[in-house]
């Protein structure tokens, strides 16, 4: 797990590169990795949350790390995740939560967890073509006087 502390920028929004941030940064793409082992199927038992939130880990960038060991520890995190959700006597417990949420942050689920290990997973380009500020051209106009 990363350090503590606040979640660093993205490396394309710092400003000093001239600063060594300690290990390299790893880059990986995001979406769903290609050669994913063959995993067990969500209990048809968990709480629907938890089947999304362990199914999502399949299209999660991060997953092409993951060892089955990973997988193991997902599928514990989801059942954890379902009984914390179905505690509906009481409410959930503190001490289960924030187990859960220390489970959660060893598999890098989200991207506060991510950066502080120096991981960055590449956003996807928009296929859309970018239109350029006009701005200038206005300024120039100004400039010439017209």
């Amino acid at each position: 797990m990363g350090a503590h502390g606040p979640i660093p920028k993205r490396s394309e929004e710092r400003r000093r590169r001239n600063k060594d941030d300690g290990p390299e940064l790893i880059q990986a793409p995001s979406g769903q990795p290609a050669g994913l082992p063959d995993l067990p199927e969500p209990n048809p038992l968990w709480d629907p949350i938890a089947r999304d939130w362990y199914l999502s880990l399949r299209q999660s960038g991060q997953a092409a790390f993951y060892e089955p060991s990973d997988w193991a520890v997902a599928r514990y995190a989801a059942e954890l995740m379902s009984r914390v959700l179905d505690c509906s006597e009481r409410g959930p417990n503190g001490q289960l939560v924030a187990a859960l949420n220390s489970v959660m942050s060893s598999l890098l689920t989200t991207e506060g967890d991510r950066r502080r290990a120096r991981m960055e997973l590449e956003r996807k380009k928009s296929s859309e073509p970018r239109l350029a500020s006009v701005s200038p051209l206005d300024s120039y106009r100004d400039i010439a006087g017209g």
